[in-house]
């Protein structure tokens, strides 16, 4: 099948799974997604499916991300903190909406491949650097948005604290086997949670978040990917 072909396809599932904004369609169709994804696995990236990047890491399926880029409401003025750069995909999409994103990675290698293919494609509103996400990256803030990509058992403190009045927060948020996809809406210093579905992320590890002992457990136990 054609890449056009493919493309097609899984723009109508994305229709059909809910993701209505125009605007977060038309960055779907846009955004290569087979560059950000290991050679061996090309064939794959036009599915709607999660793909291993290496370091225990997963690009997320093209639902979730679309579905995350949607849930915010980006006018395309917002500063966005993403936590979790991974492979650059969704922080490419959210380039696509918002004025302007941070992206925080704990793992070197990753925020590194993600930053130069990033500056290759041409974006400009993208700044990625290296840390500890669950503690957000307060040099910037405030952010009129921030999106989690890695589960967490509550919603990091430093996150809200790095949150405009009025912002919105996603985050899949849960237990070691499963979360809830959360879209929160800081009003007057607290959250008003919108649950958007069960998922499936892998940990987000840090100080307000899982702690490398608990995720070793994790990741010895199953295979974490968005279902």
């Amino acid at each position: 099948m054609s890449r056009s072909r493919e493309l097609a396809r899984l723009m109508r599932e994305l229709r059909a799974e809910g993701i209505t904004d125009p605007k977060v369609l038309e960055a779907m169709e846009r955004v290569p997604r087979e560059l950000f994804v290991p050679q061996e696995l090309r064939h794959h990236s036009l599915r709607n499916i999660p793909l291993s990047i290496g370091h225990g890491q997963t690009i997320s399926q093209p639902f979730v991300v679309a579905l995350m880029t949607q849930a915010p409401s980006l006018t395309g003025t917002e500063r966005v903190l993403e936590v979790g750069t991974g492979s650059g995909y969704q922080c490419a999409i959210l380039a696509e909406l918002a004025g302007s994103v941070v992206s925080i990675e704990r793992i070197e290698p990753l925020a590194s491949t993600a930053r130069e293919l990033l500056t290759r494609l041409g974006y400009l509103n993208i700044q990625v650097v290296v840390g500890d996400g669950s503690r957000g990256y307060a040099e910037l803030a405030p952010y009129d948005a921030i999106v989690v990509t890695a589960a967490s058992p509550g919603v990091p403190q430093p996150l809200v604290d790095q949150l405009v009045d009025g912002g919105r927060l996603i985050v899949p948020v849960g237990s070691r086997f499963s979360q809830q996809l959360t879209l929160y809406v800081k009003r007057a210093g607290k959250l008003i949670p919108h649950r958007l579905g069960p998922v499936r992320f892998v940990p987000l590890i840090g100080e307000s978040a899982w702690n490398d002992r608990v995720v070793g457990t994790f990741l010895h136990d199953c295979w974490w990917e968005e279902v």
